[in-house]
């Protein structure tokens, strides 16, 4: 009896084990995938990122020519911190124009 009742559950189990078995022989392959997919930069990740970086440069381009002519009206009107601060933010300015978009 003692015998007969695991033989008889054997075929119930057959499917649980089947199961077990694909899943740990399909895992180092979903893991390789995942771990390929993290890895890479899709083509929309890369032009997001890019247009990303594209605006944020022309936001500091247009903040800064806010600040410049900020200074140069005060500048204007005779405040000599505020023209040095100008040549500053105008310098500023022309870097940010060389550097790439990054």
């Amino acid at each position: 009896m003692r015998l007969l009742f695991p033989l008889l559950c054997l075929p119930l189990l057959g499917g649980c084990v089947a199961s077990v078995v694909g899943d740990v022989v399909t895992a180092p392959v979903k893991v390789a995938s995942k771990t390929a997919d993290v890895l890479t930069t899709s083509q929309s990740e890369a032009d997001e990122n890019r247009g990303r970086a594209m605006r944020q440069h022309e936001e500091r381009l247009g903040k800064l020519s806010r600040k410049a002519k900020k200074a140069q009206n005060k500048c204007e009107d005779g405040d000599r911190d505020a023209c040095e601060r100008l040549e500053d933010i105008e310098q500023e300015i022309a870097r940010e124009r060389k550097r790439a978009y990054r």
